[in-house]
């Protein structure tokens, strides 16, 4: 999956922190949905800017981001 399509990181929009393209909505704040017990669909709903491609690309985000931590 390329990542870099779905998620961006800019200096001064939610303090740099890796966000969804065209959002200001965080892949922590969908991390912290998921663990919170929210569907997929239920995120889709409270959110129309989002696809199920920005989930799947936040999941494989936080993926990527663990095997470096782990290597």
């Amino acid at each position: 999956m390329d990542i870099e399509k779905w998620i961006v990181v800019t200096p001064g929009i939610r303090s740099g922190k890796p966000c969804i393209v065209g959002t200001r909505i965080t892949v922590y704040d969908i991390l912290e949905y998921l663990a919170g017990g929210m569907t997929e669909q239920e995120i889709l709903s409270d959110f129309p800017a989002l696809r199920l491609e920005h989930i799947k690309a936040t999941l494989a985000f936080a993926a990527q981001r663990e095997r470096r931590l782990a290597a």
